[in-house]
């Protein structure tokens, strides 16, 4: 019970309100759109729940991403979206990892609860993107190569997911940023789908509210980062 208050005192009302106006759409779309289709169901509850921890810069968030990225491969795999089956199987889910791994060696002054905002150098953003544009070509011939749907807004989604995992990794408080761009195209990439099966209208619901947590995201991590620079002054 104690440990229930605790979380429940751990999270801001606007926080708190984010995340139940998510969780209460998620499931008014799978109701209406996709009764049986518990696959996509609790994805999409347990992705909006890692975006609110991730949010705070709590490394639960990270490994919650790990079993949405398992999650979310099948569901790819089901539309025949190759590009994002491959991205979060062979990217988002080793660098989910990482990111874990990298989110528990550096604690904010000991707070195992909150990471440590990095800032990157100009030099590593400009390899990022470089590294980011050879693994983009690269995926667009493998996407090609299986006949993935909707091959374009695929390959633009490898690129976003890219620069997220890897802002991720690095502690960036762009990463937040990186993913509500790609959220972006999964509702475009998913809105294509549900124009074949209306099932996957309640993907595209699930992937709106992604969007407004990242964004949350950024700017709780933008807050972060200039509180902890504070308090290292100090």
């Amino acid at each position: 019970m104690k440990s229930l208050k605790k979380l429940f005192n751990y999270f801001t009302l606007s926080e708190k309100l984010l995340w139940f106006c998510s969780v209460v759409l998620i499931t008014a779309s799978f109701v209406i759109f996709d009764s049986s289709g518990y696959m996509n169901f609790a994805a999409s509850l347990l992705g909006v729940t890692s975006l609110i921890f991730c949010a705070k810069g709590n490394p639960f968030g990270q490994a919650l991403m790990i079993v949405f990225s398992l999650l979310y491969t099948l569901i790819s795999y089901s539309f025949a979206y190759y590009g994002e089956m491959i991205t979060y199987a062979g990217m988002t889910l080793p660098m989910a990892v990482f990111s874990l791994i990298s989110w528990l060696k550096n604690p904010f002054k000991g707070n195992k609860a909150e990471v440590e905002v990095n800032k990157l150098k100009a030099k590593e953003i400009v390899f990022m993107f470089i590294l980011c544009s050879a693994v983009t070509v690269g995926f667009y011939f493998i996407l090609k190569r299986f006949n993935t749907a909707n091959l374009i807004p695929s390959t633009i989604s490898v690129a976003t997911s890219f620069i997220a995992v890897y802002l991720s990794f690095r502690r960036s408080a762009y990463f937040a940023f990186a993913y509500a761009m790609n959220d972006l195209v999964l509702i475009v990439l998913w809105t294509m789908a549900s124009a074949q099966n209306k099932a996957y209208i309640s993907v595209v619901v699930c992937f709106a509210m992604f969007f407004l947590n990242d964004l949350y995201g950024f700017i709780n991590w933008k807050r972060m980062h200039r509180k902890q620079k504070d308090s290292s002054v100090r």
